[in-house]
């Protein structure tokens, strides 16, 4: 069952989740590829609620959100596994698949075609409204190093800002 929020009535909540971690599920082509977060924001612009991520794009969730444009943000509560965010951070859906080797289980959105985490009750349906290429030159040079480091090519591996809306918000009881 689904109880339907405001998600203005659980910013807080969903902010703090953030910093320690939620779920991110993207999908495209008949499958679905979560990911570990901990870069977000909830906000208010265009008149509609919206929810910012951003994704580098050397994930292999970046190809799924190029594709669909939609996606869904599972957030943890006091009872729910913790370990999953570091499972699903520190793997790959190229090389596995994770609903299966880290044993959770997937819900049918209802205003996106992308599924949502079963063991992450508390969720955000989106729909990306704007997307941009973060600009290496507009990023201050202490973060710059500290977060998008040259590799041997040297280039850096940016990320795909997402803003998207808010389409559903819920509780999974």
């Amino acid at each position: 069952m689904k109880k339907e929020i405001n998600v203005l009535e659980y910013t807080n909540e969903i902010i703090n989740a953030v910093k320690s971690g939620v779920l991110l599920t993207a999908s495209a082509d008949g499958k679905a590829n979560t990911m570990s977060i901990s870069w977000g924001s909830v906000g208010i612009e265009w008149n509609r609620v919206l929810f910012t991520t951003f994704v580098r794009t050397s994930r292999y969730t970046f190809e799924f959100l190029e594709k669909n444009g939609e996606f869904t943000i599972s957030i943890p509560r006091e009872s729910s596994p913790k370990k999953l965010i570091a499972q699903c951070g520190s793997n790959s859906g190229r090389d596995i698949d994770k609903a299966k080797e880290f044993g959770f289980s997937y819900v049918d959105g209802e205003t996106v075609s992308v599924p949502a985490v079963k063991e992450y009750p508390l969720v955000l349906e989106c729909k990306v409204v704007y997307k941009q290429l973060q600009d290496e030159k507009a990023i201050f040079p202490d973060d710059l190093e500290k977060f998008y480091p040259k590799s041997s090519n040297g280039k850096r591996d940016i990320h795909m800002a997402y803003t998207a809306e808010i389409t559903k918000a819920y509780i999974l009881e």
